[in-house]
């Protein structure tokens, strides 16, 4: 495979607990009359993912079901039976992916505005940058809530800071991260067995994974996107109603 070879793992098994139908996951809710995760999938399909594997947990049945019907044996399916964090879902795949040696890009489920331009861009700066993870961000006016970016001075990452972990000077950074990745497959299963769930939710995280890599010295690039709306996710029917709107108004290309 060359060097640009790469998979797409897509999450979305979460449970959308803010959202209004507890039986319906949370990727299902539509936008603009498809499921969101119908975008996500899509989307690693235009880019020329080698293959799409979607992590599936709560109410997996209709996800599964619809994602066979729509793309049929183009989607690839990892269960994750508890949903114990970002870092627990992509280790999911680690059978799947053992042999495969090229990267791993990893998108969320409920993040459909996302742009094949910004996503193209994304690829090209990880693999021209020779990065061992690549991580897109953007910025916005208020930052509040969202894990700050924290650069080296020669722009490559030294850490994802989360706002209540935050020093005072870290939390005016308005370089925020979106929760999109990057991946060098080795080096990415490697670390999420080195991480641990010494957290308040007690869940591994993908941004372990970063914070593991910095330790180490090894580089992490970041991608701005050019419009933060295309990095919004959904929590709560607000949100879902935001992104609807938002969605209406973007030139997704």
């Amino acid at each position: 495979m060359g060097k640009s070879a790469f998979v797409t793992i897509v999450l979305a098994a979460g449970k959308g607990k803010r959202m209004k139908d507890p039986d319906l996951p949370k990727v299902m809710y539509n936008v603009s009359g498809k499921p969101m995760v119908y975008y996500v999938v899509d989307l690693a399909n235009r880019l020329g993912s080698e293959s799409v594997i979607v992590v599936v947990g709560n109410k997996r049945e209709l996800v599964m079901q619809y994602l066979r019907e729509t793309f049929g044996d183009a989607v690839l399916f990892a269960i994750q039976k508890e949903q114990l964090g970002t870092g627990h879902a992509v280790l999911q795949t680690e059978d799947m992916l053992s042999n495969f040696d090229g990267d791993v890009l990893v998108l969320s489920g409920d993040v459909p505005i996302l742009t094949e331009k910004t996503l193209r861009r994304f690829i090209d700066a990880h693999f021209q940058t020779h990065a061992v993870a690549t991580v897109l961000t953007a910025r916005i006016d208020d930052p509040t809530g969202y894990g700050r970016i924290v650069r080296r001075p020669d722009g490559s990452v030294d850490c994802i800071v989360e706002e209540k972990d935050a020093t005072d000077r870290q939390r005016k950074i308005y370089e925020i991260n979106s929760g999109i990745y990057l991946f060098n497959r080795k080096h990415l299963f490697e670390a999420l067995h080195q991480v641990k769930a010494d957290n308040a939710q007690h869940e591994y995280y993908l941004t372990d994974v970063l914070g593991y890599f910095a330790r180490q010295g090894k580089r992490i690039s970041a991608v701005v996107t050019e419009d933060f709306n295309e990095t919004r996710g959904v929590n709560t029917p607000e949100q879902l109603a935001e992104l609807e709107r938002v969605f209406k108004t973007n030139d997704r290309n």
